[in-house]
């Protein structure tokens, strides 16, 4: 199953959810203040066998400054 991230439109909690692919959230609530009907959010997913347009040696694959907070690969 995969994960899904939502953010609460009342007071912005930012949480993952596990569901099937195709469930819409309908029935979620916000974990912190249980208001329904969270914002889905829009995720990427990035593989190491991903192909890449960053030069090979670079030690972040997203930026090559290095601080975005990923580990070196």
């Amino acid at each position: 199953m995969p994960i899904y991230e939502y953010q609460c439109t009342r007071c912005g909690e930012k949480f993952e959810v596990r569901q099937a692919i195709g469930e819409d959230g309908a029935k979620l609530n916000c974990p912190k203040c249980r208001a329904p009907n969270p914002k889905r959010l829009f995720s990427s997913f990035f593989s190491p066998g991903s192909s890449t347009t960053e030069p090979s040696g670079t030690s972040c694959p997203t930026c090559s400054s290095g601080v975005c907070g990923l580990p070196p690969m």
